[in-house]
């Protein structure tokens, strides 16, 4: 018996393009807007560095290497704390039309026994997807900060 946390799965379907989904999820000036204030950089090339940092403060919250990368379906991160990059997971964005809309699954996963990645996640990628969403069809996101101090949560998803 492992103590493995299993996969999260997340699926939005956005009324937008593939190219939009790619750009909102690999533009740094997109990001900060639906997450609240961090930004995703990279050149998004496969084998290259990512962070996700505090457009703020610059400090990174998560790190990691670009594993696959093939626009605007299909995007492969590592995933880890900088403090802590033994306990690193995986993220898979995948990119599909469906009709007039996209189907945007969220995958992450492959976490360490133990890992206390799995924890930090599971409620946050349902505020950034619903923040996304509502970016891409409304052009105005979520508060996401304002959502988690409701919630009594801190930015990395941990209660507060």
């Amino acid at each position: 018996m492992t103590d493995a946390q299993p996969d999260f799965i997340y699926t939005t379907y956005i009324k937008t393009t593939p190219e939009k989904v790619w750009t909102a999820i690999t533009n740094p000036e997109f990001t900060r807007q639906y997450w609240g204030g961090y930004e995703n950089v990279s050149d998004w090339k496969k084998g290259s560095d990512w962070k996700h940092a505090d457009t703020k403060s610059g400090d990174v919250r998560i790190t990691g290497k670009v594993l696959e990368s093939n626009p605007p379906k299909r995007l492969v991160l590592s995933w880890a704390d900088p403090a802590d990059t033994a306990d690193d997971s995986r993220v898979t964005f995948e990119i599909d039309t469906a009709g007039d809309m996209v189907r945007l699954n969220i995958i992450h996963g492959n976490f360490k026994p133990g890992s206390g990645m799995a924890g930090k996640v599971a409620m946050g990628w349902p505020l950034v997807l619903s923040s996304l969403k509502s970016m891409l069809e409304t052009g105005k996101a979520i508060d996401v900060m304002g959502v988690k101090t409701a919630l009594g949560q801190s930015c990395s998803g941990e209660a507060a």
